[in-house]
């Protein structure tokens, strides 16, 4: 009787210790969260006591359409700041995707999904040859993404003459207007599932675990036997293809494409991450974090615009957000 009742025992204490591990797992996501989640829910409570319409149904979906190209692009930064890199080529890459796919679907009526396809592979191409030059030639990342910046953006005027592109195919257009299910276009639809890919990875995958290995100390990653090289190569294009598919999306709401495309979306990208938790050092951050830095700046636009603030004062508004959010990274760096 003895050895059931041990054995018995034995199962559930092991059962306890899973138990244990799951939930000690879901307390690191979480954590990994409060902070924005905090400010997230706070922003949204005060919006909701100065305005009318910011909890209507309709407000809501407005701005997850708003908040889709930032959204796409956040996901790749998340990536690049995870291994301690950085990339403000992101702006000048989404106007190269869309001017090429443009230029290739309308002025050379190339199939229009074959253009799309094409931009994807410029914008990813884009993406290898920054982190070459972050690899191979060792350069800042600062000043790769700088120059690839100045890059994209110059083809991108060269392929029109700075012209830009009007009239794409109305089931491509539809992509972002069209709401299935009465609430979620494609283009939103494209977004959350990128979004759960790349949680994924980094959760449960060995290339996620790769990732924050490199960004915590890139020597100890190479020495444990990550190709820190390879794996920074690919983040660079990941973050470029995505900057691409971003351009595809924002073509698809505006129905035109202009090399101005994308101006200042570095910034608001690399904000979202940071202010989703994200360390600029590197090893620290994630998905769900980085979901509510583009929720809040998606709902801080979108409130102030309810309360008819100024454009020029948003900026600075967003500009204070910035600043607290980075504030926030180094004061905690310091502490770690």
């Amino acid at each position: 009787m003895a050895e059931p009742v041990a054995g018995s025992r034995n199962k559930a204490m092991a059962a306890s210790g899973a138990a244990r591990h799951a939930f000690s797992s879901v307390l690191a996501l979480a954590s990994g969260v409060t902070g924005p989640l905090i400010g997230l829910i706070l922003l949204c409570v005060f919006l909701s006591l100065t305005t009318d319409t910011f909890l209507s149904l309709r407000n809501f979906l407005n701005v997850m359409d708003q908040i889709t190209v930032l959204g796409v692009m956040a996901i790749g930064m998340t990536l690049v700041i995870l291994i301690g890199g950085i990339d403000l080529s992101v702006g000048s890459v989404l106007a190269l995707s869309a001017m090429v796919m443009g230029y290739l679907g309308d002025n050379r009526s190339w199939p229009f999904v074959i253009a799309i396809l094409v931009a994807l592979v410029v914008s990813a191409a884009c993406g290898v040859v920054t982190g070459l030059m972050v690899t191979l030639l060792r350069m800042p990342a600062f000043i790769a993404t700088l120059a690839m910046m100045s890059i994209a953006r110059g083809i991108a005027s060269i392929i029109t003459n700075g012209e830009q592109i009007i009239g794409f195919p109305d089931w491509f257009s539809n992509l972002a207007i069209i709401r299935h299910f009465g609430f979620l276009t494609v283009t939103v639809g494209m977004m959350i599932a990128i979004a759960v890919i790349a949680w994924i990875v980094l959760q449960f995958r060995p290339a996620g675990r790769a990732l924050y290995a490199i960004g915590g100390n890139p020597e100890v990653a190479r020495l444990a036997g990550i190709d820190v090289r390879q794996y920074t190569i690919s983040v660079y294009a990941i973050c470029a293809a995505l900057a691409g598919l971003a351009g595809v999306i924002q073509s698809a709401r505006l129905d035109s494409a202009q090399p101005s495309q994308g101006l200042g979306y570095e910034l608001d990208t690399i904000a979202a991450v940071v202010i989703g938790g994200a360390s600029l050092s590197g090893g620290l951050g994630g998905i769900s974090g980085t979901a509510a830095g583009v929720l809040i700046i998606g709902f801080l636009r979108n409130g102030l615009n309810l309360l008819q603030v100024s454009p020029f004062v948003q900026q600075v508004v967003i500009g204070v957000v910035i600043a607290v959010a980075v504030a926030a990274d180094t004061v905690r760096h310091r502490k770690g």
